[in-house]
């Protein structure tokens, strides 16, 4: 009887399991699968047709993209050296008859460019750090302190951008005409546009965005050493926040560059006026040539600009720059 039931517990024994590796493999995803969820499955990207026309599709929209984007500031750049009757004879030529460099010195002195390009300097630079200032205080108040009003505020600052400039932009000039408390009035000063220039909600939610992805390890260490507020946004967060304050910064400067409409209300004065708001009047008084090198030249500081700092730009375009830990 002892040996019927062996037998029994032998046929009653369970089924060993199937090998780890098995298992594994059902469960293995296809190796390029992530690769065949676009228009195209790997095996159309692997015909001889397909991967030709792809490559000549991307160098045509490359070519496009080039031409579109720099094809105007090349044919600039060709007529500003170029005379007048060039330019109306043979518009789309590719290189000049005749190269007029004394465009750039008459436009440059007789135009009085000059004038205005340091105008332009000075509204631009000072429009910038009222802007990286209001910035970077308010994302780190927002991002970093965080007092009980924060999220109020945050809110608050985030509706202004469903507001059109127009609208606010006759209570903002009746204000710059007599400001309260002081009773004065900014017209004609370039506080008029410096002063505006800081209250720019989209720069202000950009540091946030960025300071709120920043490790606060880091900030519960600087406070264990003693650090106050003031020392930990010198010494901690802003040389943590280089990508974004640049990417503030070419922001900044770049939009009081080419701002038109503001400094045309608030600086009537002619001798304070940027060039966005000249280059308009100058055209009826010189020629076309050298209408065309003045705008050449409005547009270098810009240029140089950016490709001196597109690293930096690049960088902080994605808000990255920070790990959470």
């Amino acid at each position: 009887m002892s040996d019927t039931v062996k037998d029994d517990v032998r046929v009653a024994a369970p089924a060993p399991a199937a090998p780890a590796a098995r298992t594994a493999r059902r469960t293995r995803r296809r190796p390029g699968g992530d690769r065949e969820r676009g228009i195209l499955s790997g095996y159309d990207r692997g015909r001889t047709g397909t991967r030709w026309g792809l490559r000549v599709a991307q160098g045509l929209v490359l070519v496009l993209l080039v031409v579109a984007s720099l094809g105007p500031l090349l044919w600039l750049a060709r007529a500003s050296v170029s005379t007048t009757q060039d330019t109306l004879r043979t518009p789309m030529a590719f290189w000049p008859s005749g190269i007029d460099w004394a465009n750039l010195s008459t436009a440059w002195n007789q135009a009085q460019i000059s004038h205005y390009f340091a105008n332009t300097v000075w509204v631009a630079l000072g429009s910038w750090f009222v802007q990286l200032l209001v910035a970077t205080t308010g994302g780190y108040v927002l991002a970093v302190l965080r007092p009980r009003y924060a999220p109020v505020v945050s809110a608050a600052v985030l509706a202004t951008l469903f507001i059109p400039g127009v609208v606010v932009l006759v209570p903002l000039f009746l204000t710059v005409l007599d400001l309260p408390v002081v009773n004065a009035s900014l017209l004609n000063t370039y506080w008029a546009v410096w002063l505006p220039a800081g209250a720019n909600a989209f720069n202000v939610l950009l540091v946030k965005r960025f300071m709120d992805g920043l490790p606060r390890d880091v900030y519960e260490a600087a406070r264990m050493d003693g650090a106050g507020p003031l020392r930990m946004l010198w010494s901690v967060v802003l040389p943590m926040s280089r990508p974004i304050l640049g990417v503030v910064s070419i922001f900044a400067f770049l939009n009081a560059w080419k701002d038109f409409l503001w400094p045309q209300i608030v600086l009537p004065e002619p001798t304070l006026q940027p060039l966005s708001v000249r280059l308009p009047l100058i055209r009826d008084t010189v020629e076309l040539d050298v209408f065309l090198a003045a705008l050449l030249i409005s547009m270098a500081l810009p240029i140089v600009i950016f490709l001196v700092f597109q690293r930096l730009f690049l960088r902080g375009a994605g808000l990255g720059g920070a790990v959470k830990g």
